[in-house]
């Protein structure tokens, strides 16, 4: 019996060589590393995009990859993880309302804007969250004016970013009154999909943003940037470029959070640990 193309697809198989082509390329253009260990991983994310392109062997789809430029969009994705959550590392957002806003407030000048980038949004859940926070400070508190910049280097996960709209699980342990103010439940009782409100959704800006790139082309200097969960991707010079050019985005006073997996130690950089994981710039 003769064996379909997407039989074969399913059960192709990555050589040694075919892999360290495909990291050598993921990490010129993203700056992730893929140790040999993580072949069987990405083998099984790939063979899908195979059966999609209906090619039956690795050999034939990297000779289109290495000759389709658009084609590292879908590449990307299977890369990367791209599992996120609300509130996801809660600390972060509990210093940002109990210790940075009230600071903030006692600073800041009748016209300030406060400033925020989210630097690898992926599908937004950081950036609504943050907005959040944001929007329930301002309700106990002084108003003021504030902006939160979104970026990532996917497409397809800003295009979800935009939508504002997730599997109900995503925030699922969110009190209840958050979720009634600022998240409308999908009328289709199948689907268990909640979408964040205009007003929040309003709030945040996205764009297409590679931490690979040499500059980076950013309207803004801003008071506050999240990089959390990417630079365990990168390796440790990686990692010292990619926070280097974010700092150069910080203004001066300003806070960097970074994973809580995550590390800055051995970097030379203008930055005072102010919790673990949160970092305030010096000059």
């Amino acid at each position: 019996m003769e064996i379909s193309t997407q039989e074969q697809a399913i059960n192709a198989n990555l050589t040694d060589k075919q892999f360290y082509e495909l990291s050598e390329h993921i990490t010129k253009l993203y700056g992730i590393k893929l140790p040999l260990e993580k072949k069987v991983m990405l083998q099984s994310r790939l063979r899908k995009r195979l059966a999609a392109l209906k090619y039956n062997c690795f050999k034939d789809y990297l000779d289109y990859l290495f000759e389709n430029e658009e084609e590292n969009e879908f590449l990307i994705i299977e890369v990367s993880t791209n599992k996120t959550d609300m509130f996801r590392e809660r600390s972060h957002f509990d210093f940002l309302e109990n210790t940075y806003l009230p600071e903030y407030l006692k600073s800041k000048s009748k016209n300030d804007e406060l400033k925020i980038w989210s630097s690898a949004c992926s599908t937004g859940e950081e950036a609504y969250t943050t907005a959040i926070v944001l929007e329930e400070f301002i309700a106990n508190n002084e108003a003021f004016n504030y902006s939160i910049h979104a970026t990532d280097i996917s497409t397809k996960t800003l295009q979800i970013a935009h939508t504002g709209i997730y599997k109900e699980e995503r925030i699922k342990d969110l009190p209840i009154d958050l979720k009634k103010k600022y998240y409308l439940k999908s009328k289709d009782k199948v689907s268990k999909q909640v979408r964040v409100k205009p007003n929040i959704r309003s709030k945040v800006k996205f764009d297409v943003l590679n931490l690979m790139d040499r500059v980076y082309n950013t309207p803004d200097e801003y008071d506050i940037i999240f990089c959390r969960n990417v630079l365990i991707y990168f390796n440790k010079d990686i990692q010292a470029q990619v926070i280097s050019r974010l700092v150069d985005r910080l203004k001066k006073g300003g806070i960097l959070f970074i994973g809580h997996s995550e590390s800055l130690m051995g970097m030379n950089l203008p930055l005072e640990l102010v919790k673990p994981t949160i970092f305030r710039k010096l000059q």
